[in-house]
């Protein structure tokens, strides 16, 4: 079985667009899954959504982002540890098709799956087990650790999964130890370069092949929509999450 894996889209549509598109052209990726964070950042907030929701072969988790903007939605709590983006999310919410809410609650925090023996946790980051339903208010994913494969292995200590899939940190993490597989493909829509990072896995009785891809695309248009819509915080968000390319 060959699956997609993709993170942290961040409401750039023109990025996950060049990578669902190189993922229709590969033979028999037999299925895609999102590790979160579809929505926040980036504008483009209702294009994501319909690309992701309009197909059958995707399967999806919530991340922090989309957490904490449906929670200003269904005025649940909101996160203390967010407030210095709660103008951002609110801009979000306020331009977002309300048809995404309902379909967005709906998604759960976590899967887990076996695909050919292999036993597999898509998550968007690390929760400890009792706090697996707490509200996004009570900050149920652990603190970023800096990538490593120790750092790793403690952090998702007690998780017996053969591979452990993962987002929330934006760079590249792949580590394999002797019994146990990370990958974070990276975030597909914030990037210093016009780029968009995911990877294809291959499972075929217990084997488990990886491909880190990057699809390219012309981001302009996109960057430029930052001023062009003011978004909130714009200036910091194109310096830190995508490295000042305009």
């Amino acid at each position: 079985m060959r699956i997609g894996i993709i993170t942290d889209i961040h409401g750039n549509s023109a990025a996950l667009k060049a990578v669902l598109d190189e993922l229709d052209n590969l033979k028999h990726v037999d299925h895609i899954y999102c590790l979160g964070d579809m929505i926040g950042i980036g504008p483009d907030s209702n294009e994501v959504l319909d690309m992701m929701f309009s197909r059958n072969d995707i399967s999806m988790i919530t991340g922090n982002h989309d957490e904490a903007i449906l929670a200003l939605a269904t005025d649940e709590e909101y996160p203390k540890s967010h407030s210095h983006v709660r103008e951002h999310h609110q801009w979000i919410l306020d331009r977002m098709d309300k048809v995404y809410l309902p379909k967005l609650a709906q998604l759960p925090r976590l899967i887990e799956h076996t695909i050919e023996g292999t036993s597999i946790l898509f998550i968007h980051y690390q929760m400890d087990k009792g706090k697996q339903n707490e509200p996004i208010s009570k900050d149920p994913f652990s603190s970023i650790v800096e990538p490593s494969l120790d750092n790793l292995n403690s952090l998702f200590k007690g998780r017996n999964e053969d591979i452990i899939f993962f987002g929330h940190h934006h760079p590249l993490q792949y580590f394999r130890g002797e019994m146990k597989i990370f990958l974070n493909p990276g975030s597909l829509g914030c990037n210093n370069k016009p780029k968009a990072p995911y990877s294809v896995v291959t499972i075929n009785d217990g084997k488990v092949e990886i491909a880190l891809e990057e699809a390219n695309y012309d981001n302009r248009i996109f960057l430029e929509s930052y001023n062009r819509l003011k978004v909130p915080d714009c200036e910091f968000i194109l310096k830190v999450f995508h490295g000042n390319q305009i």
